[in-house]
């Protein structure tokens, strides 16, 4: 069972103003925040297997070079981003999705939203399977997660706890 909440405000096709990469484009990680960051507005990412990728890159450099993050927690959400996006990619069908990372007190979130209704599955997971590891990946690894459906797709997120030092 996924824990809903209605945190997202409806918004249809991306935010307004929202930048999008071209996966494509040949960005490295020091030039992606200047391009795109997760952290100041949703970033739209087109629904290609380089997009995970990409979305690691931004999510590390917001994570390390933003945040200062360094360790297992910046490592564990970017592997966790990896699998949300890659999820966006595989299951949605979308065109197009936006991912956005918060930072409050003691917590950070990263969302993948995307125009798909289709709910994500937690499956159960066998020593042996190549496959559908994702969400158990999350459910692992993060605080909490879960998916607030929106009138025009859903938010698919999960929160880190951050020690403040």
């Amino acid at each position: 069972m996924l824990p809903m909440a209605g945190r997202m405000a409806e918004r249809e096709g991306g935010a307004p103003g929202a930048p999008t990469l071209d996966c494509g484009a040949g960005l490295g990680p020091d030039d992606l925040t200047t391009v795109a960051d997760p952290s100041l507005d949703e970033v739209q990412l087109p629904n290609r297997p380089e997009s995970a990728k990409v979305a690691r890159q931004l999510a590390e450099t917001v994570l390390l070079t933003r945040w200062r993050l360094p360790g297992q927690l910046a490592e564990h959400t970017v592997l966790l981003v990896s699998e949300l996006v890659g999820n966006a990619v595989l299951h949605t069908g979308a065109q197009r999705f936006g991912l956005r990372m918060y930072r409050n007190r003691g917590r950070i979130r990263v969302e993948v939203r995307d125009p798909s209704r289709g709910l994500p599955c937690l499956l159960p997971v066998q020593p042996m399977d190549t496959s559908g590891r994702g969400l158990w990946l999350v459910e692992r690894l993060s605080d909490r997660w879960g998916v607030d459906l929106q009138p025009r797709g859903k938010t698919t997120w999960f929160e880190m706890r951050v020690v403040e030092q």
